[in-house]
């Protein structure tokens, strides 16, 4: 398998080249080739797989033996899996007959992220230390420096999947003021000597755009050897695909199999929901994804007008009539000054949506004429490099009704206010069920029925919870307040968050959204690479 950018060019790179390089040269994102087909057998064979197994299938699939041996991958994958609270690793809650929790916060950062990042920390260790053992005597070592940008999880996520690994700095930037309490605490009292956290004065797409600046700085890029952890990178991606194959699976033993199954997903960079794309492309029965997002609803207008357009979003969907007041990090709508409105789910408040490039790419594809996928592939990358430019150009750009349709044909979009999340937060908990949601598992739950009217009787909805509800503890006992019989620390608060906020916090501040401020820091505090102990080879 071979894997190439979504802005065109030549260049076919190996996983691990992919993985390693994060960011295409030419600004694009690192796709396969071609998606491939799972075998004749697989639900059959794989029906009974744990998420370990699962994993390991899927991502052979993807990863050539030659790369990674059978051996080496399972040892990748039951090394990052076993940092995990349960035994499913993301474990399905059964809601109704009708409606399914995918829950993907039982990793060591509370967050869905750390499904792909414990994976693509493992992998970052196992490369480098492969290369290393390749070297001669007194051969300079090879690092990586990785660089992401967060909106609140992946930070966190990033670094307990990188924290004190040899030859690894890690840089991850926020925007000040803009995560909650809770994950800022997450990523800032980590004070191994290799992580290092950077508050931008700005929003999570300043930050973005700082990191991408930084991927297409080609001198800066080969000095530091430049690593991404942002879902730009196809590795996590691919570690996503598997706990769709897992909840598949779950519904298929629970339930008649008359059903169709519909996944709804709470979307900001697209990254999530892009897994369930590729999952579906596989062969995994479903039908139409749900893009749940908030307030910051430029892929929610996309569905609607076939026009992805950085802009302001405008008034707020209808609230109800349920009260909004003000609460730290959140405002139902407020304009921050540039554009991203400030909601309680803010992990998506995000203007532009990285990873949807690599959708536009696929629709670009099939409308694409041509003799051959290959002539295919190349007419799709030089569509998406126009695409791109148009966007940064004008901050639109209008997609041909063609790809809309196409668009259409495997995804639904929802809107969804702050009132309609915290509303969604006490009707689960008020209910017989006294399920306790973070606002962005809620956005997931408001979508799903916004969009039940539309389905036929059989079909049968999963909604990903991409977080725990102690995660946003403000969002959580504001919705819950009148709630006679919630106790927050009862109900939500996990051992390992008590007194976190209390600890050392080691973090740089950055005054303005500046490439060049970034740099400074990054040259200040990279480490020199160390000689690593190589007598095991690059066994995991």
């Amino acid at each position: 398998m071979k894997y190439i950018s979504t802005r065109g060019g030549d260049a076919q790179l190996t996983f691990e080249e992919a993985v390693l390089t994060g960011l295409a040269p030419n600004g694009g994102l690192y796709i396969p080739e071609k998606i491939p087909t799972l075998p004749s057998n697989w639900q059959t064979i794989w029906e009974n797989y744990s998420f370990v197994d699962l994993s390991v299938a899927v991502l052979s699939l993807y990863i050539s033996e030659d790369e990674i041996s059978s051996r080496d991958l399972r040892a990748l994958v039951e090394k990052s899996y076993s940092t995990f609270r349960h035994p499913d690793v993301t474990p399905v809650y059964k809601i109704s007959d009708k409606l399914f929790i995918l829950e993907l916060f039982h990793g060591p950062t509370f967050a869905f992220k750390d499904v792909a990042l414990q994976l693509l920390g493992n992998l970052f260790e196992f490369f480098l230390r492969r290369r290393n053992a390749r070297k001669n005597p007194g051969e300079q070592p090879e690092k990586l420096t990785v660089v992401g940008a967060t909106s609140g999880d992946t930070g966190s996520a990033a670094i307990y999947g990188l924290r004190n690994k040899a030859n690894i700095d890690i840089f991850i930037l926020h925007p000040r003021g803009r995560v909650s309490p809770i994950q800022e605490a997450q990523m800032t009292t980590v004070t191994d000597s290799n992580v290092h956290n950077i508050a931008v004065k700005g929003t999570f797409d300043d930050c973005q755009d700082i990191v991408k600046s930084l991927f297409a700085d080609r001198a800066f890029n080969e000095k530091h050897r430049l690593g991404a952890v942002n879902s730009i990178n196809w590795a996590r991606i691919l570690a996503q695909t598997v706990y769709y194959f897992l909840a598949y699976f779950h519904a298929r033993r629970s339930l008649s199999f008359d059903v169709e199954l519909q996944f709804v997903v709470p979307t900001g960079n697209f990254g999530d929901i892009l897994a369930g794309y590729y999952a579906k492309r596989m062969g995994v029965p479903m039908g139409k994804l749900v893009v749940a997002t908030n307030a910051n609803d430029i892929l929610a207008r996309f569905w609607k007008s076939g026009r992805y357009e950085k802009q302001d979003s405008g008034a707020q969907p209808p609230t109800d009539g349920l009260p909004v007041a003000p609460v730290s990090g959140a405002s139902d709508g407020k304009q921050a000054g540039d554009g991203v409105q400030e909601t309680l789910s803010p992990a998506m408040d995000i203007l532009v949506s990285s990873n949807f490039e690599r959708l536009l790419w696929y629709l670009a594809f099939e409308s694409a004429k041509g003799a051959s996928d290959e002539a295919k592939r190349a007419a799709a990358g030089a569509t998406i490099d126009g695409w791109m430019k148009e966007m940064k150009a004008d901050g639109r750009v209008d997609v041909p009704v063609a790809a809309l349709e196409l668009a259409r044909r495997d995804f639904l979009a929802e809107r969804v206010s702050d009132a309609q999340t915290l509303g969604t937060i006490r009707q689960y908990f008020e209910g017989r069920l006294s399920y306790v949601a973070d606002p962005h598992t809620a956005v997931g739950l408001t979508a799903a029925g916004l969009v039940a009217g539309q389905n036929s009787a059989l079909t049968v909805q999963i909604v990903l919870a991409t977080a725990h509800p102690a995660k946003f503890s403000e969002a959580v006992t504001r919705a819950l307040a009148s709630a006679a019989d919630f106790d927050f620390d009862r109900d939500v608060q996990p051992p390992e968050f008590k007194g976190l906020l209390e600890r050392p916090r080691r973090v740089i501040g950055v005054d303005a959204p500046k490439v060049d401020l970034v740099k400074e820091v990054i040259e200040e505090h990279v480490q020199k690479p160390v000689a690593q102990d190589v007598s095991a080879g690059a066994s995991v």
